[in-house]
């Protein structure tokens, strides 16, 4: 049991029905299809939908009781003892029921975010923080301003550490996060141009991403990227960790090596780690975990043991098999071009290849920036590449500033699905290595699916 409806009347103090009786809530839902066992349902209005129309849904499939926008009809199917939480906005209430629950449980909570790496830092954190403490943590990337209360509802009672990836598009959103959960420590995994069409620059990134700190506990430790130069204005303040590659961060990474399946790198507390990703990057965002957990008081062995039993969210740098042991990375989940270049960075320096193949599709969310940044992928597309398949609209712009390069890299670009599968038939073989790598709204998971399926 999560709590009783008694407990949310003393939050929302507007209902009707048995609200104030002891009726016991295991779970919150704003989904109506979902079947539920003693659900609190939540119904939520978007630009295309009303979640009140749905309350029958919602009742059928397991709803003991409902908040509910006080300006709306109440149906007549209801019984008159259900429990009717009446409110000014659900969705306030939803963000409103979450911090209430976060103060009542009163875990140590961890927020994360970051331009790239949130998820892959969240899956890091959590399997170092469930080694030594009763866990929850953000289930895929429920990280905006609905996923992330429902993240803190979903909680056990018994539960010691709260993860939280926090996203946005928006000046405000981190903020607003940061307020309802108040974070005992926080990470910015890096700064890079994600949403940079909203933010207007890097800049304007880097201070949104601060916006976590809005919420942090007076005392709670922040952890960044010491390598970038545009949060050094926070390197002096209290209680702030820098991680990186250069020589003035409190942690320093030093000596990475990556191989076939895994990366191995050394920290400047003089210990080994070794995660089951690839690439610096991934060891730059597995020292914000391998930080946290030692202020946690987890030991070096059992942080190093809990790393190599990492469980990753889909999609993010997946290593497959695909149709005639062809190797296949699928890091379709997103893209920025920092990760885009990362992600190709590491592919160079996978061995026993002889072919290396790059499908790219376009990055999103770049507005007047989209040339310029899709172009500068382009600087770290070189040998060992030995082809660059493009498909979308800007990311032609990718395959022609690697053709007017003189590389001997087979570029094209294509502008149907099927072409391009045809073409990747010749490479369907276990000497070849495959990445795709686009935003999310682009769907390469579909031809990664082509790829695999026997």
């Amino acid at each position: 049991m999560l709590f009783t409806t008694e407990w949310i009347s003393n939050t929302f103090t507007e209902y009707q029905g048995a609200a104030p009786d002891t009726i016991p809530i295991d779970e919150v839902t704003t989904d109506s299809r979902k079947k539920t066992k003693k659900g609190l349902f939540i119904p939520l209005i978007g630009d295309n939908f009303d979640g009140h129309d749905f309350i029958k849904q919602a009742f059928d499939n397991g709803a003991v009781a409902v908040i509910w926008d006080k300006s709306k009809n109440l149906p007549e199917f209801l019984p008159t003892d259900f429990p009717v939480f009446l409110v000014d906005d659900t969705l306030i209430a939803l963000q409103k029921l979450a911090a209430v629950y976060r103060t009542e449980i009163n875990p140590i909570v961890i927020g994360i975010t970051g331009s790239n790496g949130k998820t892959t830092t969240k899956d890091l954190v959590a399997a170092v923080v469930k080694s030594q403490y009763r866990t929850h943590y953000t289930d895929g990337n429920f990280n905006n301003h609905i996923g992330m209360p429902l993240t803190i509802l979903a909680m056990d009672r018994q539960t010691e550490v709260l993860v939280l990836e926090m996203g946005m598009n928006h000046f405000g959103e981190i903020e607003q996060l940061s307020t309802i959960a108040r974070p005992d420590a926080a990470i910015i995994t890096n700064i890079g141009e994600s949403h940079i069409e909203f933010l207007g620059s890097r800049e304007g990134i880097a201070k949104a991403k601060l916006e976590i700190t809005s919420g942090l506990k007076k005392d709670g430790i922040l952890i960044i990227d010491g390598d970038e130069q545009l949060l050094k204005q926070v390197h002096k303040r209290d209680h702030v960790i820098t991680c990186g590659f250069s020589s003035n961060n409190d942690v320093i990474i030093k000596e990475v090596s990556i191989q076939h399946d895994q990366t191995v790198f050394n920290l400047s507390d003089g210990t080994e780690y070794t995660i089951a990703l690839l690439g610096k990057h991934h060891a730059k965002n597995a020292s914000y975990a391998i930080t946290l957990g030692k202020r946690l008081g987890i030991t070096r062995d059992t942080i190093k043991q809990a790393l190599l039993s990492l469980e990753l969210t889909s999609m993010r740098f997946e290593m497959l098999k695909g149709k005639h042991n062809v190797s296949v990375i699928n890091d379709a989940y997103n893209a920025s071009p920092t990760s885009m270049k990362a992600a190709i960075e590491v592919v160079k320096q996978m061995t026993g290849f002889s072919d290396k193949v790059l499908v790219l599709g376009d990055i999103f969310e770049l507005g007047e920036h989209a040339k310029t940044l899709h172009q500068s992928v382009a600087e770290v597309i070189d040998s060992p590449i030995t082809a660059l398949f493009t498909f979308g609209n800007d990311s032609e712009i990718i395959s022609k500033a690697v053709q007017k390069q003189n590389k001997p890299i087979i570029c094209r670009h294509f502008n149907t699905r099927e072409a391009l599968l045809n073409e990747l038939h010749a490479y369907l073989n276990e000497d070849t290595l495959l990445l795709f790598k686009a935003s999310r709204g682009m769907q390469f998971e579909l031809f990664v699916k082509e790829i695999i399926q026997p």
